[in-house]
C-alpha cells in the first residue's frame, strides 16, 4: 500500500507537469544556454537614481531548477505531507477503541486529540524560522523521520498518559511538515506552474482527511488500532530516503536570530485560544476558565503584533497581512475549511451514533468525496494556470454551496446513497476552488516573506478548524437540549392526551420505551445537524461574495526563484 501510494503521487506529478507545458515553456526548455561565464548586458540606471548594490550571482551549481525537474521532488514532498495530515483524521476513528483499551472516561480520552492540536498551535509559528536556520531540505528530513519515530512510540503506548505524551511529541514534527512543504513548493516551482503544483499539494490537504476515516475504520475493525500509528513508519522512512536523493537545497538566512518574545506571545495566544475552544463545551462557554483563556489569547495576539512590527527580525512577518489578496484568501480558506472539517466530523458521527453504522461502513460513505477531490484538484490547478483564480473559485464555491444546501435535508431516514451524493457535490466544489484561492493569495506575496505567509496560512487553517468545529458543536448541543425539551412536552404518560402507542410501550416497562427513545434521539440529532449544515451553507454564501474580490486573468509568468545551497 505504501509503494502504491508513492507511485500514485509520482504518476500524478509527472502527468500534471507534462499537461501543464505550454509552447513557450517548451521553447524555453530547448533554447540553448548562454556561454559559461558570459554576463548579461547591463541596463543603465534611469537619470536621477543611484545604482543599488548588486548581490553576488549564485554559483552555477546553485542556479534555478529547470522546469522539467520539479515534478518528482514535489511528489516526494506531498507524500510526506499527506502522511502528517492523514494522522489528524485517522486517529479520531480509533478514539472509542483506545478509550476501552485504557479504561478512560470520554473527557480523558479526548486529550489524545486535544493535546495534539494544542502542540500544533505552538509549533507552526516556528516553522518559518526553522526553515531558514536549518534549511528547508534538512528540516523536512528531520521532521519526516521524527514524525515516523514518534508515531511508532504512539503505537507502543500502554497507558493514556503515555499516549498523550507521545502525541505531543508527534505534533512537533507534524506541525512543521505542512508549512515546510508549502514553502518548498513556492521555492521549487516556477510561478507559471504554481496552479498545477498546488493541485498536487491539495491532495494532502483535503484528500488525506477524507481517506482517514475509511482507512482507520478498516484497521480498527479488522486489524488492530495500533496500526494507525505504525503505518506512518515505512511511509516516513521511504519518503526520507527519496527526499535525500531528489530534493535540492534552498537559500536561507542562517544569521537570523530567534524572536523569543514574539514566539512566547504567539504560542501563548494560540495555546489559550485552542484550549478554550476545545474545552468550551465541557467547561461552559461563559465559565471563568474559558473567558480568562479568551482574554489572554486576545491580549497576547495584540502584543505579538506590536512586537513583530517593532523588531528587526520578526518570527513571522505579519506585514504579509497588508496584501489584500492574501488576506482575502485567508478568509476564504478559513470559511471553506471550517465547512469541510465540519462535514468530515459530523457526518461520520451521525452515521455511527444516529444510524448505528459500523466505523468501516462509515468510512466507505465518506470515501467517495475524497476520491472526487483527488480527481478534480489537479485539473483545478491547470485551470488556474490558464485563466486565474476568480472563475474556478466562484464556480467551485457555488457548487459547494449547492451541496451544503442539499445536506440541510438530512433526517433519520436519510440513506447512504443520498449522503454520498450530497457530500460528493460539496467536495467537488471545494476541490475546484480551494487550491486556486490559496495559490492566488500566496502568489501575491513577495518572495522574501513566503515562509511567513505559509506559516500564517497554516495557523489560520488550524485555528479556524478548531473554532468552527467547537462553535458548531456548541450549537448542536444547545439545539439538541431544546429539541428534547420541546418533544418531551408533547408526550404525556397519563391523562386523556396520552397516545395509544405510548400506553402500549409503558405496559412493557423500560424495554418497551427504548425504541421510542432511540427514534427520538436520531430525530433530534438529525435536526440539530441539519442546522449545522445550514450554518455551513451561509458560510458558503459569504465565501461566494468574497470570490468576487479575487484577481482574475491568467497569472503573470514571473521569474523563477533562486535556490542556493546552505
Amino acid at each position: 500500500m505504501v509503494l502504491s501510494l508513492y507511485d500514485l503521487f509520482v504518476a500524478v506529478a509527472l502527468e500534471c507537469q507534462v499537461m501543464s507545458e505550454t509552447p513557450e515553456d517548451l521553447l524555453e526548455m530547448t533554447a540553448p544556454a548562454p556561454p559559461t561565464g558570459t554576463a548579461p548586458p547591463r541596463v543603465p540606471e534611469p537619470p536621477g537614481r543611484e545604482a543599488e548594490p548588486r548581490k553576488p550571482a549564485p554559483r552555477p551549481a546553485e542556479a534555478s531548477t529547470h522546469t522539467d525537474k520539479w515534478g518528482l521532488p514535489l511528489a516526494v514532498v506531498v507524500v510526506g505531507m499527506f502522511m502528517s495530515v492523514l494522522d489528524t483524521s485517522i486517529v479520531n476513528v480509533a478514539i472509542p477503541t483506545m478509550q476501552g483499551q485504557f479504561g478512560a472516561s470520554p473527557d480523558q480520552i479526548s486529550w489524545v486529540a486535544t493535546a495534539y492540536t494544542l502542540c500544533l498551535g505552538i509549533v507552526v509559528p516556528t516553522s518559518a524560522w526553522l526553515g531558514e536556520r536549518l534549511g528547508l531540505r534538512r528540516l523536512y528530513l528531520i521532521s519526516l523521520l521524527g514524525f515516523s519515530f514518534f508515531s511508532a512510540l504512539c503505537g507502543t503506548a500502554d497507558s493514556l498518559n503515555m499516549m498523550i505524551v507521545y502525541r505531543i511529541l508527534q505534533a512537533i514534527p507534524g506541525g512543521v511538515i505542512p508549512v515546510t512543504c508549502l514553502t518548498i513548493l513556492y521555492k521549487l516551482v516556477p510561478p507559471r506552474k504554481l496552479g498545477v503544483a498546488m493541485g498536487m499539494y491539495g491532495l494532502g490537504i483535503v484528500f488525506a482527511p477524507g481517506v482517514g476515516p475509511a482507512l482507520g475504520g478498516y484497521l480498527v475493525e479488522y486489524v488492530n488500532w495500533r496500526l494507525i500509528f505504525y503505518i506512518n513508519v515505512p511511509v516516513g522512512i521511504l519518503g526520507a530516503i527519496a527526499a535525500m536523493f531528489v530534493l535540492p537545497k534552498f537559500a536561507g538566512a542562517k544569521g537570523r536570530k530567534f524572536d523569543l518574545p514574539g514566539f512566547l506571545c504567539i504560542a501563548t495566544a494560540a495555546f489559550s485560544l485552542l484550549l478554550a475552544v476545545s474545552e468550551g463545551q465541557q467547561w461552559g462557554w461563559t465559565g471563568y476558565r474559558v473567558l480568562i483563556l479568551l482574554a489572554v489569547s486576545v491580549n497576547t495576539f495584540a502584543l505579538f503584533a506590536v512586537i513583530e512590527l517593532s523588531v528587526a527580525q520578526p518570527l513571522l512577518d505579519i506585514r504579509a497581512l497588508r496584501h489584500w489578496p492574501f488576506v482575502n484568501s485567508l478568509l476564504l480558506i478559513a470559511v471553506m475549511s471550517t465547512g469541510m472539517f465540519a462535514v468530515l466530523y459530523y457526518v461520520p458521527l451521525f452515521l455511527q451514533s444516529g444510524q448505528g453504522i459500523t466505523p468501516m461502513n462509515t468510512g466507505l460513505v465518506v470515501l467517495p468525496q475524497a476520491a472526487a477531490m483527488a480527481l478534480i484538484m489537479p485539473f483545478a490547478g491547470q485551470i488556474y494556470d490558464r485563466i486565474g483564480a476568480r472563475w474556478p473559485a466562484m464556480i467551485g464555491v457555488l457548487i459547494s454551496l449547492i451541496g451544503s444546501y442539499l445536506m440541510i435535508k438530512v433526517s433519520a431516514d436519510t440513506t447512504r446513497t443520498e449522503m454520498v451524493v450530497w457530500t460528493v457535490i460539496r467536495a467537488a466544489g471545494l476541490a475546484l476552488a480551494f487550491m486556486p484561492i490559496m495559490t492566488v493569495g500566496l502568489a501575491a506575496l513577495p518572495a522574501s516573506i513566503i515562509n511567513s505567509g505559509s506559516a500564517i496560512s497554516q495557523i489560520a487553517q488550524r485555528v479556524s478548524n478548531a473554532l468552527g468545529v467547537a462553535a458548531l458543536g456548541a450549537l448542536s448541543t444547545v439545539q439538541q437540549a431544546q429539541l428534547y425539551a420541546d418533544r418531551s412536552s408533547l408526550l404525556t404518560s397519563s391523562g386523556p392526551g396520552v397516545l395509544p402507542q405510548v400506553q402500549d410501550m409503558q405496559q412493557q416497562g423500560q424495554a418497551g420505551l427504548l425504541p421510542l427513545w432511540q427514534q427520538l434521539q436520531t430525530q433530534v440529532m438529525a435536526q440539530s445537524y441539519s442546522n449545522i449544515f445550514l450554518v455551513t451553507t451561509v458560510g458558503s454564501l459569504i465565501a461566494l461574495v468574497l470570490t468576487f474580490f479575487l484577481k482574475g486573468g491568467r497569472p503573470a509568468a514571473g521569474q523563477e526563484r533562486e535556490m542556493v545551497e546552505i
